[in-house]
């Protein structure tokens, strides 16, 4: 953790904290931010709102789209990484010795996995599955790096699998958390890690915690975000289980959603 000056004045800066998964959400079909989205996000700025992405995604990963929506702060790795306007204030570290055995399990059958730490990623090895997971996200695949973990801390691993679940999730039940979000990966973080627990390291570390929160998000692992932010907001392309914790369920990620939804909340 980072410590944090001027608390004070950081809490009378926002009116509130607004988070935005990204894919099925904030993005659109083709994986960019629509003109009248990034208008609407400006606009949520200007109003006094501080704008979080929370994201399973890794921070390279969320560069370009951080540029182009003008947020510098976000909560990556499904809680495992967080940043505050460029400064890093959460690192939720896998063990070693964990990694080094779902490394196992996933060569025993003959299946890759990617790593992750704040800043770099690798990869175990090349695999089908792996090429059409990042086909399907399309972001970059990192590069082979099979001792990555021995050099670089790991925040989380994707596991590229379509359907040997139980055979990673069994074993480290007590250990990992597991999200599947694709049909090719799974996003493996520590224990109890999720983009809930990181909202609320931020929110406390930012003396946040007396503001008025808000999510956008569409899967499953955008749950713990919802269920743990004063207003829930569902996209209408998410999952009925994302809706049924919804406050408000707006419109699809393609019609508009994320504008009708801030301006329903009286946000912009």
């Amino acid at each position: 953790m980072i410590l944090v000056n001027n608390l004070e004045v950081i809490m009378k800066k926002y009116k509130g904290v607004v988070f935005f998964d990204l894919d099925g959400t904030l993005l659109n079909e083709h994986k960019t931010i629509d003109p009248d989205v990034q208008a609407g996000l400006a606009q949520l700025k200007a109003n006094g709102y501080l704008r979080v992405i929370a994201s399973g995604r890794h921070e390279t990963e969320l560069r370009e789209i951080r540029q182009e929506a003008g947020i510098n702060s976000f909560i990556a790795l499904n809680g495992s990484y967080i940043e505050y306007d460029g400064q890093a204030i959460y690192k939720a570290q896998i063990d070693k010795a964990v990694v080094k055995d779902v490394v196992a399990v996933a060569k025993e059958l003959q299946e890759t996995v990617a790593f992750f730490s704040g800043h770099h990623t690798g990869r175990l090895g090349t695999t089908e599955i792996l090429k059409e997971s990042f086909l399907y996200t399309k972001t970059p695949t990192p590069p082979l790096n099979p001792t990555f973990y021995e050099d670089y801390p790991v925040y989380m691993m994707l596991i590229f699998t379509k359907t040997n679940d139980k055979r990673y999730m069994y074993p480290f039940a007590d250990q990992l958390t597991f999200y599947r979000n694709t049909p090719y990966s799974i996003d493996t973080v520590l224990k109890d890690t999720s983009k809930a627990t990181g909202i609320n390291r931020l929110l406390t570390a930012m003396n946040l915690t007396n503001v008025p929160t808000y999510a956008f998000g569409d899967g499953n692992n955008d749950l713990p975000m919802l269920g743990f932010v004063d207003h829930p907001i569902a996209m209408g392309n998410g999952l009925d289980t994302v809706k049924d914790r919804a406050e408000y369920v707006t419109e699809t990620n393609e019609r508009g959603g994320i504008v009708q939804g801030l301006k329903h909340f009286n946000l912009i």
